[in-house]
């Protein structure tokens, strides 16, 4: 995987790099890659590969149920490692597990994305109207990542890992979330990633009870 540089995605970049919120943090960080592969990128693919086919075998040989069928095909296998190479990525330090993120992947659509963006990040949409005014957030992200990964033929994938699964929760992460858009055709991954962290944690509140206390107030907000 080759990261790219894309000018289209550095504004929003330096918004979401450090957005202070009094009593919480919120950051946000896109980046694309090229699906070529790049350094140790062959070989780790290769490992992922194995991984899966020696968990296929596996899975036949006993009782147990069935693998997921999206891991039959070679085209979906592809897919997962490019998946698993970027989180490599992104979180360089973290040791992923190609069966095992596969079971945390789940294929969004535009407007369930944007739900959970609106839902989570309607502070920093607030704020973006307030600093710099014209275009919302929103508008902007769908703008830039229209033009990086051409939002109409991408897959989109939402990786919402358990605490053990999770390279943020380590961090004291409040919420976080990644997505990774994907243009087949073009070759290309967008990554988003944008996470809450509390600056009361300091002052000795538990983050348990920064956890229950933000979820009271999402949920109040939310349409269900």
């Amino acid at each position: 995987m080759k990261f790219l540089e894309c000018a289209a995605l550095d504004r929003l970049n330096d918004f979401l790099d450090n957005l202070n919120m009094g009593e919480r943090t919120i950051k946000g960080c896109l980046e694309a890659y090229s699906c070529k592969h790049a350094g140790t990128d062959k070989k780790l693919s290769i490992s992922l590969e194995t991984e899966i086919l020696d968990y296929l075998g596996q899975s036949s040989d006993t009782d147990s149920s069935s693998p997921d069928q999206t891991l039959l095909t070679r085209t979906s296998r592809k897919t997962l490692v490019y998946l698993v190479l970027t989180l490599y990525h992104i979180y360089p330090d973290y040791d992923f597990s190609a069966v095992k993120a596969h079971q945390f992947f789940a294929e969004e659509s535009w407007d369930s994305f944007k739900q959970i963006f609106d839902t989570y990040m309607c502070e920093a949409s607030k704020e973006w109207a307030e600093t710099l005014g014209g275009t919302s957030l929103m508008d902007t992200l769908f703008k830039a990542l229209d033009e990086v990964v051409k939002l109409a033929d991408c897959e989109i994938y939402g990786y919402v890992p358990d605490s053990e699964a999770d390279p943020l929760q380590e961090s004291g992460a409040i919420w976080s979330f990644n997505f990774l858009f994907y243009n087949r055709k073009l070759k290309r991954i967008v990554t988003f990633r944008f996470s809450c962290f509390s600056n009361l944690i300091a002052d000795g509140l538990l983050v348990d009870e920064i956890h229950n206390e933000y979820d009271e107030e999402i949920f109040t907000d939310m349409d269900i």
